[in-house]
């Protein structure tokens, strides 16, 4: 006999029935992994490199205060313990920074440390260019000993570096002197041996006394100290640079009148 299901659903008359209806569950689809795109972020390891790649990097970072306060730092000490005697994480230290954070800067020890000479052997040659400044003889020799003496005194910690670097054979640095030195040195005594030809100076041996007024002026600084100790003071002061100016002077001068 038939049985009819009155006022249920269809679902009722199952389940009365003894029979579950159940919903069949929808089939499983492979996806396709997707490759990440130019513009998607790459995550761990390569999330970090590329975070670092793209970070924005100074312009001219040696030119920056930063870089700047890494050089001061830098020629303190390289005047003080030399190349070998200094370590990177020293320089850092003095200048307030991580050793990291230095690095990103200079590369290398040896980079930073030329960067150092650069900028002496920069104000070292401006001091070089006074020879020009007069077609007097005494005048432009008065002008070129001032301008030594002056890069002395303000300068002490650089001028010490180009010594220390020197006195070693610069071993790091021999190329650059050849370089910019060599031809400055050249063009100051032609116009030396010009004003001899025109009889405004005595004939001597113009390259020995480039070399006697470097070494006399660049003492001022690499030898400051200890001419501080036996004048009784701290340091030098502005009136002995002036005393020695004078001397000097004179001594060069009159080495060279007619």
């Amino acid at each position: 006999m038939e049985r009819r299901c009155s006022g249920h659903t269809a679902t009722n008359c199952a389940q009365n029935a003894g029979v579950t209806s159940r919903t069949p569950k929808p089939t499983a689809q492979r996806r396709t992994p997707r490759r990440p795109s130019a513009n998607s972020t790459p995550k761990g390891p390569r999330k970090l490199a590329a975070k670092a790649a793209a970070a924005p990097r100074p312009e001219n970072p040696p030119h920056s205060l930063k870089a700047q306060s890494i050089l001061a730092a830098a020629e303190t000490l390289f005047a003080r313990f030399g190349f070998e005697g200094v370590a990177l994480e020293a320089i850092a230290t003095e200048a307030g920074i991580s050793r990291h954070n230095l690095l990103y800067y200079f590369p290398s020890k040896e980079a930073l440390y030329r960067k150092v000479l650069d900028e002496v052997m920069d104000r070292w040659l401006e001091c070089m260019r006074a020879l020009s400044v007069s077609s007097d003889p005494q005048e432009a020799l008065s002008a070129y000993i001032a301008a030594k003496l002056k890069f002395s005194r303000e300068h002490p910690a650089g001028s010490q570096v180009f010594t220390r670097e020197v006195a070693a054979g610069a071993p790091r640095y021999a190329d650059v002197i050849e370089q910019r030195v060599a031809p400055m040195l050249r063009e100051d005594l032609k116009t030396l041996d010009k004003w001899a030809k025109e009889g405004r100076i005595e004939r001597i041996d113009f390259t020995h006394l480039m070399f006697l007024i470097w070494s006399v002026t660049q003492a001022y600084a690499d030898l400051a100290p200890q001419f501080a100790l036996l004048l009784g003071k701290p340091k030098l002061e502005d009136k002995d640079f002036a005393a020695a100016e004078k001397v000097v002077t004179r001594l060069v001068i009159e080495g060279l009148r007619k």
